[in-house]
């Protein structure tokens, strides 16, 4: 299935609205200022880049995405390179010295072969000593079991309400919707999700079949160890 925030340019401009005030951040943009070169592969809106350019950042900075609503939002700021694709259509050879999957981007990956193609081309992307850092959410900890609505505000000043709803669970997928209302529109809309959960042991598996070493794990955005009621497994990969 796929994310309508991929297609709906509503909804792609709610995204950092919904995603205002994320933790995520204060992990990953010391890592981005710290490198010369930086892929943020599902970049979304970008606001990350953005916010390293807006911070100083003097050196290359690429944002890919396959989806165009996302990048419309990007692309109205310039000094960054902002790409449509994604790791199976775009590819690039010793250029960055840190890629980085933040937003849970890196679960979108649910099948064994879309996830190998996606590692082996981060592999080829990274400079000698480079490094991938990213997030998955932990499956032992069982976060779409808390998943609930919430509220945010449009550009526009009207309110919108999100309600989450888990549709299916298998050992290592969970599908859900999330659905947006609003007294200002017509209609509501819906967005359908498939992520993958994988463990710590699959995950490290798939990284050294792709010729990445696991640094450093974290169980949160504090730098907690990871643990097995730990909500994320943050990797950082050389």
């Amino acid at each position: 299935m796929v994310d309508r925030l991929f297609t709906e340019p509503r909804l792609a401009e709610l995204y950092d609205a919904l995603c205002a005030g994320r933790p995520d951040f204060a992990f990953y943009l010391p890592l981005v200022m710290r490198a010369r070169s930086v892929l943020d592969v599902g970049c979304g809106t970008g606001e990350l880049l953005i916010a390293a350019k807006d911070a100083g950042h003097a050196g290359r900075l690429v944002g890919l995405d396959p989806a165009p609503a996302m990048l419309g939002v990007a692309r109205r700021r310039t000094g960054v390179e902002w790409v449509r694709g994604d790791l199976s259509t775009v590819s690039w050879q010793g250029a960055f010295d840190l890629v980085v999957m933040t937003g849970h981007a890196f679960q979108v990956l649910v099948e064994d072969e879309e996830l190998r193609t996606a590692l082996a081309a981060v592999r080829a992307a990274l400079a000698d000593g480079g490094r991938f850092v990213f997030e998955t959410r932990n499956p032992l900890a069982r976060g779409w079991e808390r998943w609930t609505g919430s509220e945010t505000t449009e550009a526009s000043g009207a309110r919108v309400r999100v309600d989450v709803e888990v549709r299916e669970v298998t050992e290592k997928r969970v599908t859900f919707t999330q659905t947006y209302t609003s007294p200002a529109w017509e209609r509501p809309e819906v967005s359908w999700s498939t992520l993958r959960f994988l463990g710590r042991a699959e995950l490290a598996a798939f990284l050294a079949e792709a010729g990445l070493e696991v640094e450093a794990q974290y169980g949160d955005w504090g730098r907690e160890p990871l643990s097995e009621t730990s909500p994320e497994i943050i990797t950082i990969a050389r």
